[in-house]
């Protein structure tokens, strides 16, 4: 089912489109952008508040800017949904996140208008600033750059560091801050408190008025407009001095705050801003979920809610008539909580996931022991190395491509130190819909090469609180768990708590010929193919290595003496993952007669799309594994010699 556009979105197929129209139709625009974001995403799921939250913003932005002469450059790119129907993508947007579709963030080769790809955030200012300088060199003086940047972003050091430097140079940027006060939580620390009393201080929303007053008159002025800018300016700042504006002491000329949904102030202060050359950073407060009430109420369940009923709000979700097992995020959620009520040392840390990542659960429960650092991925883990280094038990629970963001972080602050903080990588393996910035696909690789670390990945939810009560009472050294975005296998999960001997695997199912070594999740796959093997005539033994460090020696040393082929299945990247881990292994202990054959991610980058449309393109869905038995299965080879002598 296509979305039809309303009349005047019908004919905006690029900015230049949008330009010709008068002012005053840029409401409607608006309204019809609105009506196309939420039929699209109430059929075909996505992110929704974020983008409702800067409809204005990004048609005022394409409006006023020549783009994309002039660099847009979004963070966290979810808001960038009318951006992308704005620049040539309305007629395909509803392939938006699907498979072979439009990608659900700004991507460099999908379209000219988009500048720098993101998924994660924080990252604009610098892209801006560097693209700023290089224009400047490249002697591209009338070039726009601007960084908008929000839900969240400005927590992260990332941001800081850029403005740090911006503010010492030159560069014609622009840094507009949508300020709509949530992440996709409520968003946390100090900041928000800071930038929450600048909006609501009648003193200086009454100086910000005569400021834009005066700029408003500065084409009258000609020749001294930069004398009337520069007077608004110190007298903006001698106004400020006894709270000191944290932007303005950065180096950035700070203007705002300013209402995101104004359209006519908007059009009017950006087209002022051109002509103020430097470092600048414009404040506009938006709502997040604007014009969709439900979203607006509740701002953390329409982040991305799926595909709902626009009139009545209903969320659509599946109903089954059996008991259906929960997510893997919902198992550590309750989990950590149980643990937490039988250990009071137990804390629990997240980096704006508090909602993903089901840490919500305890922070209800026990607000003083699970916290939300903003994000701040850096932070939180030197902030559990902290907590671990006075004896406290530090689960820091953060997105494996998150976790990306603190590697340094994990080798200096805690593994050198040998610190026992419990590290739970979320969406480890393919992540679905955000597609390549959101893969956890690198983190066996990069975890287990560090020493001192433990690395392990449950196979159920079962193994999953086994890992996470067996790294609770380790304590010798730090412990990495990893487990996929989704559905686990148990509808009946929760099972008492036990520890498991570290780096001992287990034998799900012996065989002959083939054995199947497999890492996490992905082993239920194996299991689930148990039937169609036997009524194949095939019996490939299966072994759930439960451990990528320290490895089973004992497990691979019964599983080479007896099987000649082997293959791995991981979910995650082949270079430098477990796979790679048996074939060292294999090496170290000279079997050098076998042959290996590893199923994963390879060495490329996987877009977006369902998990088992991305494993089926990796080659180890279902069918994949299937066939890599056949392949390698003797008694298959030896039915394909009988029918060619036949």
């Amino acid at each position: 089912m296509l979305i039809e556009p309303g009349e005047l979105l019908a004919k905006i197929n690029a900015p230049s489109d949008l330009r010709k129209l008068p002012l005053e139709k840029l409401y409607q625009v608006c309204d019809e952008l609105r009506e196309f974001i939420i039929d699209n995403v109430s059929i075909y799921g996505g992110h929704f508040g974020a983008s409702l939250g800067v409809t204005e913003l990004s048609v005022a932005l394409h409006y006023v800017y020549n783009t994309p002469y002039d660099r847009i450059v979004w963070d966290v790119g979810h808001q960038a949904y009318n951006h992308k129907i704005l620049t040539g993508r309305r007629d395909n947007f509803h392939t938006n996140r699907q498979y072979g579709g439009l990608a659900g963030f700004p991507k460099r080769d999908e379209s000219e208008y988009d500048t720098f790809g993101v998924g994660h955030s924080s990252t604009s200012i610098s892209a801006a600033l560097g693209m700023a300088i290089a224009s400047k060199e490249k002697g591209e003086h009338d070039r726009m750059h601007i960084a908008v940047i929000g839900d969240g972003s400005m927590t992260a050091g990332m941001a800081f560091e850029a403005m740090n430097h911006a503010g010492a140079s030159d560069a014609n940027i622009l840094i507009i801050l949508n300020d709509n006060r949530m992440a996709i939580d409520p968003n946390q620390g100090a900041l928000k408190d800071y930038l929450t009393d600048i909006t609501t201080s009648p003193m200086y929303n009454k100086l910000k008025d005569e400021v834009w007053n005066m700029l408003g008159k500065v084409k009258k002025i000609g020749p001294h407009a930069r004398q009337a800018v520069a007077s608004a300016e110190n007298a903006l700042k001698s106004a400020l001095l006894e709270q000191s504006n944290l932007f303005e002491a950065l180096g950035l000329r700070y203007f705002g705050p300013v209402d995101g949904h104004d359209m006519n102030h908007l059009v009017h202060v950006l087209n002022d801003l051109k002509n103020i050359p430097g470092p600048k950073i414009l404040h506009a407060v938006t709502v997040k979920g604007k014009g969709y009430a439900l979203a607006e109420k509740d701002q953390t369940k329409w982040h991305a809610p799926g595909k709902f009923d626009k009139l009545t709000g209903e969320i659509k979700k599946k109903t089954f008539s059996v008991p259906q097992p929960p997510k893997y995020q919902v198992v550590f959620g309750e989990t950590i909580l149980e643990m937490a009520k039988e250990n009071e040392k137990i804390m629990g840390i997240t980096p704006a996931m508090p909602s993903g990542s089901s840490l919500n659960i305890m922070m209800k429960a026990m607000p003083d022991r699970a916290i939300d650092v903003g994000i701040a991925e850096q932070h939180a883990v030197t902030f559990a190395a902290g907590l671990a280094a006075e004896g406290m038990v530090a689960f820091c629970n953060i997105y494996s491509s998150f976790m990306q963001r603190a590697y340094d972080q994990v080798i200096h602050d805690v593994c050198i130190q040998n610190l026992p903080v419990i590290f739970c990588l979320d969406r480890a393996g393919f992540a679905g819909a955000d597609g390549a910035t959101h893969h956890g696909a690198y983190d066996i690789a990069f975890m287990r090469c560090i020493p001192n670390l433990v690395v392990a990945a449950p196979m159920n939810e079962a193994e999953l609180r086994y890992m996470m009560k067996t790294a609770e009472q380790h304590r010798t050294s730090p412990f990495c768990i990893r487990y996929p975005r989704g559905q686990g296998v148990m509808p009946e999960w929760r099972v008492p708590l036990e520890t498991i001997e570290v780096g001992k695997g287990r034998t799900v199912h012996e065989g002959e010929d083939v054995a199947i070594l497999t890492f996490g999740h992905i082993g239920n796959y194996v299991v689930q193919l148990r039937d169609r093997f036997q009524s194949e005539g095939l019996n490939p033994g299966h072994y759930d290595l439960r451990f990528a460090k320290p490895l089973d020696h004992d497990l691979l040393k019964e599983v080479f003496d007896k099987y000649d082929k082997i293959i791995t299945v991981e979910d995650g990247c082949l270079q430098g993952g477990i796979g790679s881990a048996v074939l060292e292994w294999m090496m170290d202990n000279q079997y050098t007669n076998k042959r290996v054959v590893r199923l994963g991610i390879p060495d490329t980058i996987i877009e977006h799309g369902e998990q088992i449309e991305l494993q089926a393109e990796a080659g180890f869905d279902h069918e994949g594994i299937f066939q890599a038995v056949a392949n390698l299965s003797e008694k298959v080879q030896n039915a394909e010699v009988i029918l060619e002598k036949k």
